[in-house]
Parts: C-alpha cells; structure tokens; sequence
C-alpha cells in the first residue's frame, strides 16, 4: 500500500495519525498539492491510498477506516455514526474557521465562536468516557480529533464547560503516532503550514444544517438573515390578509389516496400489546409519527396515520402465564390499556387498530404462500433451546443469558439490548428458561427461513433509490448499511409457538410465524380492519408516500427484513420511502424499569398533575434525533418555567391582554413602519424554516423555530412598550395599537403552527383569540390572520409554574419507589417491629409433585429474590433486608418440598458457591 498526501494539506493528519497506529506496512509519499495520483483526474485528490489491487480510496475517513480493519479491528455503527457526524457536521465548520482566521485574518476568538456548538456536542458526547466510542481509542477519535487539531492545537484556553473535551484532546493528542503525525505536517511552523493549501482552495461555505448536538441552548439559534426583498414580500403577503388562503378540506373516512395530490401513509411501530409504554417508547414512535401526521393535516395533504398493538408472539405468551390469563384476554386488556395512554396524550390515529384478526391470518398467510411459490423460503433444522422442566421449545424470548458479543448479562434469546446485536439463543452463555430459571438443553427443531441472500439483490436495489428520494434518518441508513455490509443470511421465520399466525404448510401447521415476519404486516391488516379499500394505500407505491417511525432497535426489520418479504412476494406493495428513527430516551441516570418503579409510564403521566400537553412539549423538545437524550425532572421544571411561562405562554398572555385592556377586545388599527416590516420578515423566516425542518422530519428543531417567534414577539413588546404609549399622543397611541395588533396576529400564528405539538394548547390560543377557521391551513406566509375590529374572546393564562417542591416529591415517587404501591422511602425505612426467624410463605400446604404449585412457587421465588436484591442496591436498613431474606429461603424450603427434594438442599448449594 502506498499512502499519498500533501504538505500543508489539514486533511492529512488523520490519515498519518490511523496509518501509524494501525498499519505497519505502508509507504507514505508526500507530493506537492497539484500533483495528481490518477493522471485522468480533472484536478488533484490528496490524500489518497493506493491499494495492492491497484483501486485507491481518496477519502480521508474512508482511509482511516481501511487501515482500522486492515489491523484486524472491528467497527461498530457507533464508529460510523461519528465519521458520517464529522464529515456532514464537524469538518465543514473547521474548515470555514480555518480559512477565516488563516487566509482572511480573523481572530482566532471569533472564529473559534462558529464551532463552539460542535466542540460542545464532543464534550458532551465523551461525559466520563475517556473516549468517543468507549474506553479504547477508536478510528472516529482519530478522525475527530484529526479534523480539530489544524485550529485548536492547544485546548488549555478553552472554557472550562469543556473540560470532558480538553481531556480528551490532550489525551489523543499525546499518543505516539498522533504527535509524530502533527510533527511531519505542521513542520514547527503552527496553523500557518495550511495558508498555502487553504489559498488555493475556494472560500468554504457552511450550511445552516443544526448542529448533532442533543440539547440546544435556547435562543442559541442561528439569526437568519433578511433581505430588503424578503421585507418586500412580507409585507405584501400580510396585506393580502386570508383572502385568497386555502380553506381546510374537511376529512371523510375512509381516507383513500387521490389522484393529484400528496397522499401520505404514515405508520408507528406496533407498541407490544403487553408492555405499558414508557416515556421513551412514546416519543420513539407515537408521539413522533402523530406529530408528523398533524402537520402534513395542518398542510391540507392527504394523510392517513395508521397504529394498533402487536399481540401475537411469545412476550404475550410470557405474560399471560405471569398473570394467569389466557393471551387473548391478556390482549383485550392491554389493548385497553395502551388505547387509554395514547388517548390521554392526544394521539391523532385515524385508526387504532390490533394484530389479532383474520385479516392478519389472511394477508400474512398469502405474502407467505407467495414467497413459497417464487422459491424465497427455505427448510432447515434448528439448534434450539428446550426446557425439560417446561416440556417446551423455548422461543427467543422465553430465554436470558450473557451477550456473546458483549457479555451483557441479561441479553434477551434473540438480541441484545446494550449492544443491539441479533442473537440466536443457542448462542448465549449461561442460558436460563425464564419461566422456571432452569437451565435449557440443546435440541433439534425443522424451521421454515426467508432466503435473504437470493433477494438482496433486489433489496440493495430498491434501498438505493429509497435512500436517494427518502428521508431516513442517519441511524437508519448505518443500521441498514451495516446489516447489508455484513452479508444477509437466511432469517428463520417460524416458531414453535401455539399464539401467532398459524403457518399454512403441511408439516408446520403446530408453528406459527415468528414476530418480526408476522408483526410488520400488521400494518397492512390493521388498515384492512379500517378499510375494504386497504390495496389503494399498500399496493399503489406510485402514488403513496409511506413514513415509518420507530426507535432504533426497530430498524432492521423495517428496512431489510419487511422490504424483503414485500419484494419477494411480488404484489407491488408500497415500500417504505422515508424510515424515521430515533435514538433512545433515558430517565435520569439510568433506564425506565416498571418493575423496579424507575420512570414514568404512559398510565402514570396523567396521575402527576402535569397537563398532557406539557408532556408532549418537553419530550418534543428533547426528542432523542442524532444521540441518546435523558428525561430530566429538574429540566423539565426548567423548560416549562423558562420555556413555556415565560416565554410562549408570557407573550401570548401579553399581547391578548393588551387587545382587552387597551382596546375593547377589538384588534386595532395597524400602520407598519419599517421595524414593524422588519418584523414580518423575520417571523416568515421562522415560519419557512419551520416547514422546511417539518417537511424532513426535524421535529426537535422545528419546534425551535415556534420559541424563537414568541421569543421576537416579547422582544418586540418590550422595546416598544405599548403600556405606556396607549397613556401618551395620539401618534404614540396609534403605535401601540399597531404593536398591540402585529403581536397579536403573531399569537394568532403561533397558535396553528402548535398544533402539532400541543393540540390542547392550540386549540385554547384560537378559543380565546376566537383564530377564524380558514386560517388553520399553514402556508409559507404570514397573513394578517386577525384584521382591524376583529373580536377576541377572554385571554387567561396558558400555563402553570411548577415548584421545586413539587417536582422534587414526583422525582422520590418515580425513582425507584413504586414496587409495592409505596414510596422507596417507606420500603426502606419500615422495619418490622419483631420479624420471626420462618415467615410463613403460603396458607396451602405444598403437595409434592403438583406441577401447578411448583410453578406457582417459582414464580414467588423469583418475585422474592428480586425483591431483596432491590432492597440490598437501595441499602435498606440490615434487619429489613434479614427478614426478607428468611421470607426467601422459607419459599425455598417449600419449592423443594414440592418438588419432593430435601429442603436441605438448597442451603447446602449455596454454601458451596460461598
């Protein structure tokens, strides 16, 4: 291998620094900058690495990348996400500030205020890792930091909100090959080696892309900039008032699809039937799609949004034997349950729907029957775990275990959730049944598979042009490249199950058809349950555009699995055009866990006293886009406080109030002048930018575009003080009725571009400004909604301030104190009063031999044992924790009784693990 670069050239050090601590072979050749390493290019690619078949690669993160593998090293999608986020992100800003303070001679302060929100999502990126990606160095440290290091050699001056970032950067900076890397290059001579390189170059242009960064400052948005023009047409656009304004089309159901127009199928993923949606499942799918799904209303396009609870599979089977229900009433329950919380968080499906009908049976068994007759399946037997004790087949779910790949203890039989991994349970180390925790056997099992392979040819093709015309998400495309990197294999599709879709081919009939084939065509069949007329939304790609959001870990079998299936059967199906993926929600420090009490689900946010619509807001406004974000209840009290009282809710109160008080509830007569005009402007920026990041799904940064008009509006009312002028001349009177007008039809805006993040809210804004109906169609303009002599209605405060106290008492309840109905305080503090050495764990006498009773009694083990490792993580007091203990062995003793064991038994075998 022959590495090529230029003196001079920033882009180079990277590749010098990977080439150094992964390679040992390679002969690096250094050419002046015009000199070209393919003769028949244009112009020159520096650098460039020169493989031994004689291809070169000419990017340098691509290069830096080869040389990782080369060594052997493996890399995950973290890596990638990191080289795409400093490609599309980082370097375009280095690059602009290294050419401002180099050739055109800027200061370095104020060039180094243009990268401050990158160099601040690094920062915060690291946390107390010690590196980007964990705790080795990894090629996106090396790219990072190979892009950083031109400007900022020397971090010490930075702030010190920086530090994770400055330790870091000290950090790399000291390694070996990254100190030779900078020597060979930089030549003593500091930043000014690039001028040469960077004259030669033409100006770099940044893009007003937001930054990666998970948590924006508020008011930290970019000022966008207006032009005499701009002005011009604001304020004709206002002038023109609703006059020539589309009216709202009026829904009629069925929604069908119609020729010549935007007809948009918009899906969430299918929550579990068994699982309470948490927080983070609510904003990785439902709340996200349903507020897609009101703007695309809000815009007059066609748009049918369509959810429903996945019920077939074995985590309802898991449930219904925990709750001793059969899994269909397990399903009509929960159904209930999630219909409720999607209900009381304003959720706008068109239908709601479930999995469990015959149109599922039907559709599901047809795709099936078409992937057979085309030669897509295959036959094979399967290793697979089996419980002795049980008398079952275990499937994917039924078993626990380490992680094979990164032995997380309590990865689940078909993937991991710490590494996100696929795993077939045979796979796992120290597999446990989770029905009884015995440890399963090795046996042999004929299952049907989906031949990947055989159709991934048509699958790359079909994700190429999708990739190229769609909106997906970054996570989605690294998740969906790295599975087509890795090669598809053969995706089993059958489980030995008796609740799912049965599958219909003789000597299969006792298996029904594994989840993640199944539970996406619920899509299909849950708008076959809304309409007959289900094929003009599912087989009609040419006219429906399809979103499908989801988190993460969802993506796989949305972009690969599913589309395959759909390909494969050959029935011209809509494909998904636009996968909308999130990253994860945490809560606090940790995870949500219902059954140690941590986090709020869906069934509790409504028991805090806290509206649904603050709710909405504060997930919108952290919603999880390029990085892991956390629910904060101190941040939450923030946001609403700062966010929404004071600045949205304060402006909107203000400027109503002022239409009542000063002018008879009638809005005033409005003669603009240039900073009136100026205004207008402004806010049809924000209201453009709003519908551009909308139309791309950008909907943490839209919501953005809603806080900075109100934060205009207070700024506005502020600097021109109506209150004072309505008291003065005539002159002085007629401007604050101009301010009191303009303010108020900016309210009256702000209360249609809400609606899709606070229905309620919205809906309370155009009550109490009486918002005539023909405005609630959203343009690219900004009319003057509410013209001279329109009559308001009552104004009245929006929102309610949130005390520390109050928050404080939610954070105790949700932070790991709701086992048992109580508060953690009172699990750990209650002692009681005198504990005997035997508690007594059951009224009925243990028969040996009853199976009932033994299950029954497992279950009770494991709900006791549990109960006391939670108590020793809270460090509840010792004789608390003695007495469950001796409630613990006392099941124990009666488990081994019942399975006709000495009750000795158990006592002696943990002796011996001592």
């Amino acid at each position: 291998m022959k590495l090529y670069v230029s003196d001079g050239n920033p882009h180079g050090l990277k590749v010098l620094a990977a080439a150094g601590l992964w390679t040992d072979g390679v002969e690096i050749q250094r050419l002046q900058q015009e000199e070209k390493v393919v003769p028949f290019f244009s112009q020159a690619k520096l650098p460039a690495l020169e493989l031994t078949n004689g291809n070169y690669l000419f990017s340098a993160n691509a290069i830096c990348r080869y040389f990782l593998l080369a060594a052997g090293k493996d890399q995950n999608d973290l890596n990638n996400q990191w080289l795409e986020w400093e490609a599309t992100e980082l370097q375009p800003v280095i690059s602009a500030a290294l050419y401002a303070n180099i050739v055109q001679g800027k200061k370095k302060e104020e060039t180094l205020a243009t990268v401050g929100k990158q160099l601040g999502h690094v920062s915060q990126s690291l946390g107390k890792k010690p590196y980007l990606t964990g705790d080795a160095v990894s090629v996106a440290d090396i790219v990072v930091w190979g892009a950083i290091f031109p400007f900022i050699s020397d971090v010490s001056t930075l702030s010190e909100d920086l530090s994770s970032l400055k330790n870091w950067f000290k950090k790399v900076t000291e390694m070996e090959p990254c100190q030779k890397a900078a020597e060979s290059l930089l030549k003593g001579q500091g930043a000014s080696v690039f001028k040469g390189y960077l004259q030669k170059m033409p100006a770099p242009v940044t893009t007003s892309a937001p930054s990666a960064c998970n948590e924006p400052e508020a008011g930290d948005a970019p000022v966008l900039s207006i032009s005499e023009e701009d002005i011009a047409a604001a304020t004709e656009a206002w002038s023109r008032g609703l006059t020539n304004a589309p009216r709202p089309k009026q829904i009629q159901h069925p929604i069908l699809p119609r020729d010549g127009e935007k007809n948009l199928l918009i899906t969430s993923a299918l929550p579990y039937v068994n699982n309470v949606p948490h927080l983070g499942n609510i904003i990785g799918s439902v709340l996200s799609a349903d507020v897609y799904a009101r703007y695309c209303r809000l815009r007059n396009w066609n748009t049918l949004y369509i959810c429903g609870t996945d019920e077939y599979g074995t985590a309802t089977e898991t449930k219904a034997m925990e709750e001793g229900l059969t899994p269909q009433q397990i399903c009509d329950k929960y159904n209930a349950v999630h219909t409720a919380i999607y209900k009381w968080f304003d959720i706008s499906f068109d239908y709601f729907g479930r999995t469990t009908t015959p149109q599922q049976t039907t559709i599901a068994q047809d795709i099936f029957n078409r992937l057979l007759e085309r030669d897509f399946l295959l036959k094979d037997t399967v290793e697979q775990l089996r419980c002795e004790t049980c008398q079952r087949f275990l499937a994917d779910r039924f078993v626990e275990g380490t992680c094979p790949f990164c032995n997380y203890e309590e990865a689940r039989g078909d993937q991991c959730d710490k590494c996100g991994k696929l795993i077939n349970a045979v796979e796992l180390k120290k597999p446990q049944c989770k029905i009884c925790k015995r440890s399963p056997v090795v046996k042999s099992s004929q299952h049907l598979f989906l031949d990947l392979p055989k159709l991934e040819e048509r699958l790359e093709k079909w994700l190429q042009q999708s990739f190229a015309t769609g909106d997906w998400t970054a996570n989605a495309r690294y998740i969906t490249r790295s599975w087509i990197r890795d090669g598809l294999k053969p995706r089993c599709i059958t489980r030995d199950l008796k609740w799912g879709t049965p599958v219909p081919l003789e000597g299969f009939t006792d298996k029904v058809f594994y989840v993640w084939f199944d539970a996406p065509i619920g899509y299909i069949s849950i708008t076959a349950n809304y309409t007959d007329q289900w094929e003009k939304w599912w087989k009609n790609p040419k006219q429906v555009q399809l979103y499908n959001f989801m988190a993460k870990d969802n993506v796989p079998f949305h972009s690969v699995i599913f589309p395959s299936c759909l390909l494969g059967a050959e029935d011209n199906y809509t494909l998904v055009n636009h996968l909308v993926a999130t990253e994860y929600l945490n809560y606090e420090d940790g995870k949500f866990s219902k059954s140690r009490g941590v986090g709020v689900f869906g069934d509790m946010a409504k028991d805090t006293g806290i509206p649904a619509d603050i709710w909405r807001f504060y997930l919108l406004y952290l919603r999880p886009e390029g990085q892991d974000s956390a629910f904060s209840w101190g941040d939450l009290m923030l946001k609403n406080n700062s966010e929404l009282l004071n600045n949205l809710g304060n402006f909107v109160n203000r400027a109503g109030m002022f239409v009542q008080k000063f002018f008879n509830g009638h809005v005033p007569k409005m003669e603009l002048v240039a900073e009136d005009k100026r205004l207008l402007a402004q806010v049809t920026a924000e209201l453009r930018q709003y519908n551009q990041l909308l139309e791309k799904v950008r909907i943490r940064d839209a919501l953005r575009c809603i806080l900075n008009i109100s934060r205009h509006g207070n700024q506005y009312i502020q600097v021109n003080e109506p209150w004072k002028c309505i008291k003065g001349t005539p002159q002085e009177q007629t401007r604050a009725g101009t301010v009191t007008g303009l303010a108020v039809n900016m309210a009256a805006l702000l209360s249609i571009m809400l609606k899709p993040y606070m229905p309620s809210i919205s809906a309370v804004i155009q009550e109490q400004l009486l918002v005539p109906q023909e405005a609630s169609v959203l343009t690219n303009y900004f009319h003057c909604i509410l013209p001279q002599g329109h009559l308001i209605g009552t104004v009245s405060p929006l929102f309610q301030k949130l005390e520390n106290d109050q928050i404080e008492s939610l954070r105790k309840r949700f932070g790991g104190g709701q086992l048992n109905g109580d508060c953690t305080e009172k699990q750990v503090k209650a002692e009681p009063k005198a504990s005997s050495p035997v508690a007594e764990p059951a009224k009925e006498s243990a028969k040996v031999g009853d199976p009932e009773r033994i299950k029954v009694l497992l279950q009770e083990v494991e709900k006791q044992g549990n109960h006391v490792r939670e108590l020793k993580g809270k460090k509840a007091e010792k004789s608390l924790i003695d007495g469950e203990v001796q409630k613990l062995l006392a099941l124990k003793k009666e488990l081994a009784l019942a399975e006709g064991k000495t009750p000795e038994a158990p006592a002696q075998k943990g002796k011996k693990k001592k």
